[in-house]
């Protein structure tokens, strides 16, 4: 999942960055209110990552302007306002969920992927599609009985495809979700993963519909172990 993630502090920026990107996000990194609008404007993001006190505007006013614009991202505030009041001023205004720092990056990365989770209408944590499994927190998937050898890319792209198996994913959509600022996407690039996603799952699990996207095929659904 692309998370946007919106630190002054250089130092815990670029630990939580990497420390996010290794819990397999991809992170887009902004140090000021004013680019972080900016990036919410143009790009879309699973969550966001949310610092309070910040150059030229700051979290709080980001949030609400955010929801003035109907744009439901979940936002998860990281600050180190730790009052009850500074708790709930940051909830009321429009935050999913809110840690004080310091916070452990295992748990960032689960309360990042609860949020995600509840904003695409989920409960459960592990994604199924009849006989095909993905754990988002194990970075594990299994069809049937078989464990799965998926790279990164190759993992992402499905977890995106059975997050909401009866929707469409578009050729943007994808590049969207698993490339982040300055990463170069080859033109045929998404094609390559699901490709290489077919020799594995089988060829006949993602459908390609044309000037439209792909989607895993409905009809596996209702596929039961053996």
């Amino acid at each position: 999942m692309r998370i946007l993630l919106v630190e002054d502090d250089v130092l815990l920026g670029d630990g939580l960055r990497t420390g996010l990107a290794q819990a397999g996000c991809t992170v887009d990194w902004v140090r000021d209110g004013v680019a972080a609008d900016t990036a919410l404007l143009a790009e879309h993001y699973a969550a966001v990552v949310l610092d309070w006190g910040l150059p030229r505007r700051d979290g709080l006013s980001l949030i609400r302007g955010l929801r003035q614009r109907r744009n439901a991202t979940p936002v998860l505030m990281l600050t180190a306002r730790d009052a009850l009041e500074d708790r709930i001023s940051g909830l009321d205004a429009g935050a999913d969920d809110y840690l004080v720092k310091p916070v452990a990056i295992a748990e960032l990365a689960a309360r990042l992927r609860a949020l995600v989770r509840r904003s695409a209408g989920r409960s459960e944590p592990v994604y199924r599609h009849g006989i095909l499994a993905l754990d988002p927190a194990k970075r594990r998937t299994t069809l049937g009985d078989k464990p799965l050898e998926l790279s990164t890319r190759e993992f992402d792209l499905l977890a995106l495809l059975i997050a909401q198996p009866e929707r469409p994913v578009s050729r943007e959509q994808i590049e969207n979700a698993l490339y982040g600022w300055g990463e170069e996407v080859e033109s045929n690039a998404i094609e390559v993963h699901v490709h290489h996603l077919r020799k594995k799952l089988g060829s006949d699990w993602i459908k390609t519909l044309r000037g439209v996207g792909y989607l895993l095929d409905p009809s596996k659904a209702q596929d039961k172990a053996p």
